[in-house]
């Protein structure tokens, strides 16, 4: 598998501005990464779109979810 170097920049580059635009996110990640991603959780979404039409789904954390989480999460302590 190629990666392009200019892909990865172009992604952290977009990462960087979601981290800016939504500075919530991450804090609300690591609020809950240590007592409440555990394999059976459910993470519950919501969709809410401006005409006020929304929809919801809703995931049971696997293991794989959880390492996915915490790489995210690194990835912005990182920054």
């Amino acid at each position: 598998m190629n990666i392009n170097p200019m892909a990865i920049m172009e992604l952290q580059q977009k990462f960087n501005t979601f981290k800016a635009e939504h500075p919530r996110v991450f804090p609300f990640f690591n609020a809950v990464k240590d007592s409440s991603l555990q394999e059976g959780t459910i993470f519950d979404m919501k969709i809410t779109t401006p005409d006020g039409a929304s929809k919801q789904c809703n995931i049971k954390l696997t293991q794989n979810d959880i390492d996915l989480f915490r790489t995210m999460m690194d990835m912005g302590r990182q920054q």
